[in-house]
This record gives C-alpha cells, sequence and structure tokens, in this order.
C-alpha cells in the first residue's frame, strides 16, 4: 500500500537518477501523463503502466491511491523532480479522501538545474524560480512575483513560458522585468528539449528574449546584474574571485 511519487529528470533518460529507477524497477504499476509513460516505456516495458492525457492530474492521482489502497506498490511519475510543479503535492491532498497509505517522494533532477548546466553555470548565486502558466495561478500574482525578483535581482528560470493557449506571455513577462529595472542587455538563455533529442541552447539578451518565440518545452534563465558570458557560456559568479581581491 505505496504510492512512490517519482521524478524522471528532464529527459527520463541520461538524467534518471539510480534512486528513481529503483523506485520504478520496484513499483507493481506505474501510472503518468501519457508523453511521460512513452519516454520510459521501451526500458519499463515489463511493467504494468496507465496513463492519462493533459490536465487529468487529478484521475491520475486517485488512480494512484486506490490502487495503493487496493495493496499495489504504485509508482506516479512527474518529468523532472517530482516536488516542483510535479504531482507530490497532489498525491498527498488527494490520499486525505482515502484509508491510510504510504508515500515516498523520490526526487528527480528539474529543469532548472538540467538547462542550467546545458547553458553554463546561471544559477550559482541566489535565483528564483516562477511558472508563467496562469491556469493555476492568477496572472497579476505571477505579474507581482516577476516584479519582486527583479528588484531583489535574482537570477530568474522561467517554468511553462509559452503554449498555444498563452503564446505572449514570455513578451509579457520580459516586458514586467524591464519596467521593474532590469537592464536590457541582461545576459538571458534558452533551452528546448532539456535531455531529449533535438535539444538546443539559446544566449540572448533580456531585450531579444522579448520578442522570442519559445514553447511549453523550453525553460528560460533570466540573469543577475552579475551574470555573464564567459566562454561563450552563460554564467553568474558567486563571488568567490571578488572576495580575494
Amino acid at each position: 500500500m505505496r504510492v512512490t511519487v517519482v521524478g524522471l529528470g528532464p529527459g527520463a533518460g541520461r538524467d534518471l537518477t539510480g534512486r528513481a529507477r529503483e523506485a520504478l524497477e520496484q513499483a507493481e504499476l506505474i501510472i503518468g501523463y501519457t508523453a511521460y509513460i512513452e519516454l520510459i516505456r521501451e526500458e519499463f516495458s515489463h511493467k504494468e503502466m496507465r496513463s492519462t492525457g493533459m490536465r487529468k492530474e487529478v484521475d491520475r492521482c486517485r488512480a494512484a491511491v486506490e490502487e495503493a489502497v487496493a495493496g499495489k506498490d504504485v509508482a506516479m511519475v512527474c518529468s523532472g523532480d517530482s516536488g516542483i510543479y510535479g504531482m507530490a503535492a497532489l498525491v498527498y491532498e488527494v490520499a486525505q479522501e482515502y484509508p491510510p497509505i504510504e508515500i515516498e517522494v523520490v526526487p528527480g533532477i528539474t529543469a532548472a538545474c538540467g538547462g542550467a548546466a546545458v547553458l553554463g553555470a546561471p544559477l550559482t548565486h541566489d535565483f528564483a524560480v516562477v511558472s508563467l502558466s496562469d491556469l493555476l495561478t492568477p496572472w497579476e500574482k505571477i505579474e507581482r512575483r516577476l516584479i519582486c525578483a527583479a528588484q531583489a535581482d535574482f537570477v530568474l528560470c522561467l517554468y511553462n513560458p509559452a503554449s498555444h493557449s498563452r503564446p505572449d506571455h514570455l513578451r509579457r513577462a520580459c516586458d514586467i522585468l524591464l519596467a521593474a529595472g532590469k537592464a536590457p542587455d541582461t545576459v538571458c538563455g534558452f533551452v528546448q528539449n532539456i535531455g531529449r533529442e533535438g535539444e538546443c541552447a539559446v544566449l540572448t539578451t533580456l531585450a531579444a528574449l522579448r520578442d522570442t518565440k519559445v514553447d511549453m518545452f523550453t525553460t528560460v534563465f533570466i540573469g543577475s546584474s552579475q551574470t555573464r558570458v564567459l566562454n561563450g557560456k552563460m554564467v553568474t559568479p558567486r563571488g568567490y574571485l571578488q572576495r580575494e581581491n
């Protein structure tokens, strides 16, 4: 009677951790979003799997908890990390409606870490992660968070920067950051398809990022005032060399 919420990492291949792989091997049933199940289907083809489509998160979690209550060892898979915009919290919420079960959260490499490694080292100092999706969070609250992050000079990592239904959210976010005082030449970068076929990384500036077309498989990084380009990579120094001087 257990649900293990497993983070698959950004690519569900090379970045799948040993602990995550062990949890999937031990599970009797693996449940997840259709796209994520397909990423692991070949490696774990000997396992029973069940998937649902987009916006069926509650249904997936209920199914996982119900199967665990019935006596199965269930793995609920998420892209990236299971506790960062993943299913971990929802599993805990849904489980309150059922008899007690064991819940374990297995972390994974989130897109912020995976994308940062591709770009260089943009997150070496303080940073904030903000999702631009307003499906569950009002845009007014997202805007306040962006303004606060800009004023505090955080490096920003943006999840869900655009989709078919919200193609202008990244442009709106850039305008907010510029109005809040971030310089137009702030070093920025974005990575598409992190850890998957078609992975692509681009360095740019905040002014140019405003007019860049991205999709829901893109993670965007907006530097602080200290972020720079070193050897063709996006780097935010921690300050060790400055301390020695």
